[in-house]
């Protein structure tokens, strides 16, 4: 019989479980940190990081004990520097090439260097930017999560009016939804989102939802250019037909335990199976872990190197004592009265490269089954757009410039082709359309004047 129950740990226990993971540098340890850089002049680092911040300019300035204007130079190439300081996987990126790494195995801690400025400008109140002269343009905006939230920044900056359409009724996406709860304490990803509004000339109209009660069509008509920027609205199925109670959403579950006022309310299960190998599969085991659950076992079709969560966070649930089975697959949800008693996995093995079946199967007793095998776009979002969107892999194409083959219409982030589910990413779709809306419009008014 299904053990699913809340208050598995004391309300004490699970704060303490739900702390920060890795707490902030004092200004001493941040100065020792940052001495250890050797501030080379073709930094790897910086090629490494999406949003080119300038890593070593950033971290010479801690140095020198200015950790505002290191703040300053971070914020400059990434709006949202103090999430990405927590959730970006810096070991796969600046800090996997660091020169440090590479010669002694012991990369500089960029991401706790980059916390610790952008939280110095936080806690001081320094506010760096401003809307920019009005141009007289407004821009939509759909998506208040990391693409468009750095989309809406660098175009008030810019000087033009952005309305920000939202479908949930608060503000920050991923980062406020999807992130899971020990690595962005202290409601961080609000203040980050005030931050970012407080730059002027941004509206957000929350419960908007692209396809039902606003249109494509209308944003374009409505506004002098589009930018799309409301990731993945629907999740994969384990398409093994009509699931018990019991298997649950993951995303699902982590938005509830991010938004829950007491942690300790929400029922776990006593044993757990999460079937997904990235960043989603590590966060919900690792989360229901600190919940209480007496097992968590992640299950993954491939093999370890193949999983898409970093080498680092599989050890760090695996620390939390997470058991990871590599080369196996769901093939039946067991259920005993309408409710979830096991799941049937079948060993995987490589025929000629590709994914097959071995015949070989064990069951594994669960309470709760948590599906993390990827989400989908909502491809009917998008109609009545007043034409065909180009779309590539089952999200939208677009160039360099985050260009959708509409002219008029941008996107950036989970929704597009490559996204990669990661707010860094994320941030650097939203500003590098907003710069290429600037370009167009400015061009638009310079030939309506001539």
């Amino acid at each position: 019989m299904a053990d699913i129950r809340a208050g598995r740990l004391d309300a004490a226990v699970i704060a303490e479980n739900f702390g920060d993971m890795l707490p902030a540098f004092s200004a001493n340890e941040a100065r020792v940190a940052a001495e250890r850089c050797l501030f080379c002049h073709d930094a790897p680092c910086v090629t490494a990081c999406p949003t080119s911040i300038d890593i070593p300019l950033f971290i010479r300035q801690i140095a020198a004990a200015n950790p505002i204007g290191a703040a300053r130079t971070i914020l400059d190439s990434n709006i949202m520097g103090a999430m990405c300081a927590r959730v970006c996987p810096t070991e796969n990126l600046c800090e996997g090439v660091c020169v440090r790494e590479v010669s002694e195995g012991k990369a500089i801690e960029i991401g706790r260097l980059q916390r610790h400025a952008t939280d110095a400008a936080f806690t001081a109140g320094r506010q760096f930017y401003k809307a920019g002269p009005p141009t007289g343009r407004h821009v939509a905006v759909v998506g208040a999560g990391p693409a468009g939230l750095a989309c809406a920044h660098k175009l008030a900056t810019l000087g033009h009016t952005v309305t920000v359409f939202e479908a949930r009724d608060k503000a920050g996406g991923l980062n406020e939804f999807g992130i899971a709860a020990y690595k962005a304490t202290n409601d961080v990803a609000q203040h980050e989102v005030e931050y970012i509004l407080a730059v002027g000339n941004i509206t957000i109209e929350y419960r908007k939802r692209l396809g039902r009660n606003i249109t494509l069509a209308g944003l374009k008509r409505d506004h002098d250019a589009v930018f799309l920027g409301m990731g993945l609205g629907d999740t994969n199925d384990l398409g093994l037909g009509v699931e018990p109670e019991g298997v649950l959403d993951a995303v699902t579950y982590i938005t509830a335990l991010r938004q829950a006022p007491d942690k300790a309310a929400l029922p776990v299960g006593r044993r757990v199976v999460v079937i997904g190998g990235g960043m989603t599969a590590i966060d919900i085991a690792t989360q229901t872990k600190k919940l209480g659950a007496d097992e968590v076992t992640i299950v993954y079709r491939r093999g370890k190197d193949q999983m898409s969560a970093s080498p680092y966070e599989q050890d760090v649930a695996q620390t939390h004592g997470v058991t990871i089975r590599h080369w196996m697959r769901p093939v039946e949800v067991v259920a005993i009265g309408g409710n979830l008693s096991a799941v049937k996995l079948e060993y995987t093995g490589l025929d000629g490269g590709k994914l097959v079946g071995t015949g070989e199967t064990v069951t594994l007793p669960c309470d709760q089954l948590f599906k993390a095998i990827g989400q989908s776009f909502v491809t009917a979002d998008l109609a009545d757009a007043g034409g065909q969107i180009a779309m590539s892999d089952g999200r939208i194409a677009v160039d360099a410039e985050r260009r959708t083959s509409l002219a008029g219409i941008w996107a950036g982030g989970d929704c597009v082709a490559g996204g990669q589910d990661l707010t860094v990413t994320a941030v650097e779709d939203g500003k590098r359309a907003a710069l290429s809306i600037d370009r167009v419009l400015r061009g638009a008014a310079v030939a309506a004047a001539e």
